[in-house]
């Protein structure tokens, strides 16, 4: 194992979250934030956050389990070990993303972002995305919550650069 060097939030990509324990040979259970959920198995080399750093950690094997993921990974060979990881995010460096069009965005990126509405009201930040299977929805904190629908006819420009979100959307709703 070894420490990652990059510290800064902005540098990593959350992909996931250690949930629980899978055996007794060290295997965990993963909550992924991938779509799909599998994608979190395409990387060789997760980074999970304990004891205050990231860490490097290779992945041995991983596989669908019912409805969720379970992993083992080099070095994590009994359950002691593996309970030591539980609740741990799971990362990469973001520079290992692969890279998408420009119409599309990782959810990382979105969350953090101001939004305001097309007439200038602001409605607070994106706390964070979530599917509902019809389309995903975008949620806003601010003076009260928002739950908007990430779709065209709502979201109208995405400025990553200018940490803003402009939506067509009533502030009352």
């Amino acid at each position: 194992m070894s420490v990652a060097v990059g510290e800064q939030p902005a540098d990593w990509a959350i992909l996931g979250q250690v949930s629980g324990l899978f055996g007794v040979r060290g295997w965990i259970k993963v909550y992924s934030h991938t779509a799909p959920k599998e994608n979190i198995l395409n990387h060789p080399s997760w980074y999970l956050y304990r004891e205050g750093q990231w860490r490097e950690y290779k992945l041995k094997q991983g596989k669908t389990h019912g409805k969720g993921i379970v992993a083992a990974l080099e070095g994590v060979v009994d359950r002691d070990q593996a309970a030591a990881l539980n609740g741990a995010e799971i990362a990469i460096p973001r520079d290992q993303l692969p890279t998408i069009p420009a119409d599309e965005y990782y959810w990382c990126d979105l969350e953090g972002k101001r939004v305001v509405t097309l007439e200038g009201v602001e409605l607070g930040r994106v706390d964070h995305l979530f599917e509902t299977g019809a389309n995903d929805v975008m949620v806003v904190e601010g003076d009260r919550r928002h739950l908007l629908p990430f779709i065209a006819q709502v979201i109208k420009e995405v400025d990553l650069d200018g940490d803003l979100i402009t939506v067509d959307w009533d502030p009352d709703f």
